[in-house]
């Protein structure tokens, strides 16, 4: 456990939080892993913040609170939660999804289902190729996805996050920020405002933005202008309509029968139409 879980900020290791991340400043400790073993750091009281699952945090609503602003969202195309496969959807009979993310894979289920499609799941590690030697489409999340769909174009099948805006219309939040209900909340903003200071100086461009392209670029090796693209297919930053969008999944896919606790700010009131 870190020496201090109020100065520790959880961070998934993939590079669609690397804006709320890169140049954050180092009196900071931040902890790297992937999306579902944060879940279990923040409810071990391992960090003060951490990006989560939308999935698990409506699994543990009663225990954590969302932290608004900030998420890794997309409104139409995220690039890097894909379906792959060499035959039509429609024929597919068994796809392995991942065991490292619940967002996507209960959104998978979901989009599935609204297409009367019944297919059978096999939970495995993200190997695109052992995936598919196995089953008849893969869905692959993060880095890997990127990669996947940069080897493999004419594989992918369907990017979750343009189904899911095509079907109702609204963004997708994949992951939230979220913190325990008895944290601190003073220890909350501040964590929260370090990031969202982050997010600012990537979004003004200039130096901040030039260094998550070239740390994602080193990690990924994907050339500039595709992670120039990528960062406009994924946000951090949540809005009104990403909220409506939220909601909905969290109503719809992960049938939350109340609406989410935010930190410091009252959830939307108003129903989200289906």
């Amino acid at each position: 456990m870190p020496a201090s879980w109020t100065t520790t900020i959880g961070r998934v290791a993939f590079i669609n939080c690397d804006p709320l991340f890169t140049g954050l400043d180092p009196s900071w400790s931040v902890l790297a892993a992937p999306p579902s073993w944060l879940t279990g750091h923040v409810l071990r009281r391992d960090c003060i913040i951490a990006p989560i699952p939308a999935a698990d945090f409506a699994e543990h609503h009663e225990e954590l609170m969302l932290v608004p602003d900030i998420g890794i969202g997309s409104a139409g195309e995220v690039g890097s939660v894909l379906l792959f496969g060499d035959q039509p959807i429609e024929t597919m009979k068994r796809i392995a999804v991942p065991t490292d993310s619940a967002s996507s894979v209960a959104l998978l289920r979901w989009l599935l289902v609204e297409r009367g499609l019944e297919v059978d799941f096999v939970r495995m590690g993200p190997d695109l190729d052992a995936m598919l030697g196995v089953a008849d489409g893969a869905l692959i999340i993060g880095d890997r996805a990127l990669d996947g769909a940069r080897q493999r174009p004419g594989s992918v099948r369907m990017d979750l996050g343009q189904a899911w805006s095509e079907r109702l219309g609204l963004p997708m939040v994949f992951g939230v920020f979220v913190a325990r209900r008895d944290a601190n909340l003073s220890d909350v903003k501040a964590a929260h405002a370090a990031l969202v200071e982050r997010l600012a100086a990537f979004e003004a461009g200039g130096d901040a933005r030039a260094a998550v392209l070239e740390r994602a670029h080193a990690h990924t090796g994907l050339d500039h202008e595709r992670l120039d693209r990528y960062f406009g297919e994924v946000f951090n930053r949540l809005g009104e309509a990403d909220r409506d969008g939220l909601h909905a999944f969290l109503s719809q896919v992960c049938a939350l029968a109340k609406p989410p606790t935010w930190a410091w700010d009252e959830p939307l009131a108003r129903e989200v139409a289906s």
